[in-house]
């Protein structure tokens, strides 16, 4: 039986819109620019969490089914994320708890806002590819 740390797993929503822009948040704590989403709790399915975690970072209800776009390791971290092309239901984008700030993107203006390891998501997102991408990496760059 190993004594290291398990995986997490986490999702995220690449909420796009009708000119092809992508919501990104800025995060509270850190101010890094990324999709929103989060870690999966232990009795939630994982489209339960991605509707949490959006709704929570953004004010908008997603529609279900999402299309999963891309499966991300973050081999420092631990952390396997799901990451999904998500349409909005319902409600308008507004900051909460962990939200600084929200911004519709466009493909060139994520790959200036965030780091590597996030505007991939995003843009693999936007190119919904099938099947989807798989990627590792480090927190910060692709490995």
């Amino acid at each position: 039986m190993s004594t290291e740390r398990p995986h997490s797993v986490s999702v995220a929503g690449v909420v796009v819109d009708d000119q092809g822009r992508a919501l990104l948040i800025q995060c509270r704590d850190n101010g890094k620019w990324e999709p929103p989403g989060g870690v999966l709790e232990r009795e939630e399915t994982i489209p339960e969490a991605l509707q949490r975690e959006v709704l929570e970072e953004t004010g908008i209800k997603i529609a279900l089914p999402a299309t999963l776009t891309g499966v991300y390791k973050n081999m420092t971290g631990l952390i396997v994320s799901l990451v999904f092309r998500c349409k909005a239901a319902d409600g308008s984008p507004t900051t909460g708890d962990e939200t600084r700030a929200l911004r519709w993107a466009t493909r060139e203006e994520v790959s200036e806002l965030a780091d590597e390891a996030y505007a991939i998501r995003v843009t693999d997102a936007l190119d919904a590819a099938s099947p989807p991408a798989i990627r590792a990496h480090d927190g910060v760059k692709l490995v």
